[in-house]
């Protein structure tokens, strides 16, 4: 029951607050167990309140009392994310211009006063299209096109503003069947952009009519967005100053003044990670993982030792750093509304550090000079933040905030800032190791990056480092949960000992991910090891747990558990449908029904998901295991096939098919498989051994000797 406010009497208003409060002392005699699950699935709803949600007034509304803040973000990159394609907000040259790429001609144009492009659709074909908005504006503005089915997408020529003219970002392709072409669901704006680029979005996607509804309040990045919806405020404000009351927050929705780092960066974390979305965003969110999964450290996002690979937007960075662990706050270098550093070159870092220490040739062993990408060597943040170029021409700094490393880069093939372009790309490595040691001595401290590396090898000499990085309270917790996800290639009576503990660590993402890890390598033998995460206070831990229950098979469970594991099934699937119009939330909705028993469903996922994404590994080679569990082998080779055909480097595919083929007794072919993913898999003992059998079999027993 939700109460609103009443017209009717302030009688009826009291016997109303009164029944519902007698309706708390009723719960709360129930087991606390059973509170928290009524909490969560909406059916025990906020109690002694006629409270009605605040509701979006528009930065307009902030400007008059807020003026210095308003006019520091007016111009901002969060002011400017997003507008109205119009002679004031378009940067890119619409005159007629021709920009060739490949064998695709694309032509910018105006007409009628409106803004258009002739380029290749989604048909193959060549067609005019009318651009509706503009995309970002510094130092690249791309531009959107509206679809059928509420659909924005991301152009992939963009302008280059310093340069003045139209080039192709890195990532561009003219195949119009590829998941990344600028008409396919990786462009798509509802689902991969909007939320950062407008405020209070809703996506609207209807996975049965496969399309959107997305709305937004205002469309940049304004007061509200961070703030959260601004309507009680602004009637606090309006009451004359001797009639206010004392308020929390200012009737504020969000906490600004006075929070810790940790509350700050996950106001900025939505939109400044790489995550999964699991919701709408919304400001009542008591954590960030009831709407979103933080990425890990994972091969394709970061090297081994955490520095930035692809495009990771920040919080994955700082969550690494020493400066985020001992309490530094974004706000501490940036100012939060205009988005500007606080002060200029190496000033910013000696708000905190000693420049008698840090900013003399002693530290840094460089001649002075005045800072600037050519300067480096005696700038901080060339060398403690060295930056990646992303998108063609959009320079970000790594804020993982690390010291430079040339010794892991010998080893493990990681950048460091010394060798980095622009500094001493022209010397070796044994030359800047040299140096390192003759100025600091012998890098003597284990870093992650080097077990990180090894587990991600398969390395049997990293299961116990692993672990102990899993378990060390003073690791950043997204470490520790990438050390835990790493396990997954570690089966074994170890390994689940140490995801066992790791279900009760405090950080909710190591909480996620060691139920996430011991679902892949079946550590339990029964629901009681996970169950418990089911009444879990955040979102993506409870689904997971749903997810890795789910899986288990012939449950005995009682009216209550069975009752509390539906709520979680369905809380995970309305997740995933909300994730859906990306290929891993099929993906994932297929791993659901799988493991409910509904192949049906699961087939059909998996197809949607490929259908999404032809180049989607994930959702065909579970497709090919589950064809082959269902004895159609034929269908599961032609998925490997087509994986390895792509993505030859994929030796667990490799691996897998040659399984396979020895199923089907094709021996020879068999080997040729095992081969290839024994020589891409060194330490993983499994491969080993059964292309040792196989050779046995084959009679090879000089060759076989070497893989048992």
């Amino acid at each position: 029951m939700t109460v609103e406010s009443s017209t009717h009497g302030k009688q009826e208003k009291k016997w109303m607050v009164a029944g519902i409060c007698a309706t708390v002392v009723i719960v709360l005699m129930l087991p606390l167990s059973y509170l928290k699950f009524r909490q969560r699935t909406g059916q025990q709803e906020t109690l002694c309140s006629i409270k009605t949600a605040p509701d979006f007034v528009g930065s307009e509304k902030c400007k008059t009392c807020h003026r210095n803040e308003y006019e520091k973000w007016q111009g901002s990159d969060h002011d400017r994310a997003m507008a109205v394609a119009d002679n004031t907000s378009v940067l890119g040259d619409f005159n007629n211009a021709v920009f060739i790429h490949g064998n695709t001609t694309t032509r910018f144009f105006k007409k009628e006063g409106r803004f258009h492009v002739n380029t290749i659709g989604p048909d193959g074909n060549y067609n005019d299209y009318q651009v509706t908005h503009t995309f970002g504006f510094y130092p690249l503005q791309q531009y959107l096109i509206p679809f059928e089915r509420g659909r924005l997408q991301c152009l992939t020529i963009a302008w280059d503003v310093e340069l003045k003219k139209w080039y192709a970002l890195p990532s561009h392709t003219d195949d119009h069947t590829d998941w990344l072409h600028w008409t396919g669901q990786g462009r798509n704006w509802n689902g991969m952009c909007a939320e950062c680029h407008v405020t209070d979005f809703k996506k609207g996607y209807d996975i049965k009519k496969d399309g959107f509804a997305s709305t937004w309040s205002e469309i940049d990045v304004s007061c509200e967005a961070c703030h959260g919806p601004g309507s009680k405020h602004v009637a606090w404000a309006e009451i004359p100053e001797m009639g206010r009351r004392n308020t929390d927050n200012y009737n504020l929705t969000v906490q600004t003044r006075d929070i810790t780092s940790k509350d700050l960066i996950e106001i900025c974390a939505r939109c400044h990670s790489r995550r999964a979305f699991l919701d709408d965003f919304s400001h009542a969110h008591e954590n960030i993982m009831d709407y979103m999964r933080p990425a890990l450290l994972t091969r394709d996002l970061y090297h081994s030792d955490g520095q930035i690979l692809n495009e990771v937007f920040v919080y994955g960075s700082f969550m690494q750093s020493k400066m985020f662990l001992r309490g530094v706050k974004c706000s501490d270098c940036h100012d939060v509304h205009s988005q500007k550093l606080k002060k200029k070159g190496n000033a910013l870092c000696l708000s905190c550090h000693r420049a008698d220490t840090y900013d003399t040739a002693n530290h840094h062993f460089h001649k002075k000079t005045h800072g600037g990408r050519e300067s480096c060597g005696d700038d901080c943040i060339q060398c403690h933040m060295p930056e990646t170029v992303y998108m063609g021409i959009d320079r970000r700094a790594d804020h993982s905030i690390r010291i430079p490393r040339p010794d892991l880069s010998a080893a493990w093939q990681t950048p460091n800032a010394c060798n980095a372009a622009g500094c001493h790309n022209d010397k070796s490595l044994e030359w800047t190791n040299r140096a390192m040691t003759q100025w600091y001595g012998v890098r003597k401290r284990a870093h992650f990056g080097e077990i990180f590396a090894r587990g991600r090898e398969g390395n049997p000499e990293a299961l116990n480092d692993l672990i102990s990085f899993s378990r060390d309270a003073l690791s950043p917790a997204i470490v520790r949960a990438t050390a835990l996800s790493l396990l997954s290639a570690y089966p074994s009576n170890q390994s689940c000992a140490a995801l066992e503990t790791a279900l009760a660590d405090a950080d909710a993402l190591v909480r996620q991910t060691a139920i996430s890890t011991i679902n892949l390598i079946r550590c339990y033998k029964d629901a009681a090891l996970i169950f418990p995460l089911l009444y879990d206070p955040v979102k993506a831990v409870r689904i997971q747990a749903a997810l890795g229950i789910a899986s288990l098979k012939k449950l005995k469970l009682t009216k209550e558990q069975k009752t509390v594991l539906d709520s979680g099934i369905e809380e995970y699937i309305s997740a995933m449908e909300y994730a859906s119009d990306f290929p891993s939330g099929r993906y994932n909705l297929a791993l659901m029904y799988h493991a409910l028993g509904q192949t049906d469903k699961a087939v059909e996922n998996y197809e949607q998901a490929i259908r999404l994404d032809p180049l989607f590994v994930p959702a065909k080679n579970n497709l090919a295991m589950l064809y082959n569990t269902t004895g159609e082998n034929e269908k599961a080779e032609k998925l490997f096939t087509q994986i390895l055909a792509k993505r030859p480097q994929l030796y667990d595919i490799a691996y897998s098919l040659g399984l396979l083929l020895v199923e089907e007794k094709r021996y020879d072919e068999a080997l040729v498989y095992l081969q290839k993913a024994a020589a891409g898999l060194p330490g993983r003992a499994s491969v080993q051994h059964n292309l040792g059998l196989l050779l046995q079999y084959l009679k090879r027993d000089k060759t076989a000797e070497n893989f048992k």
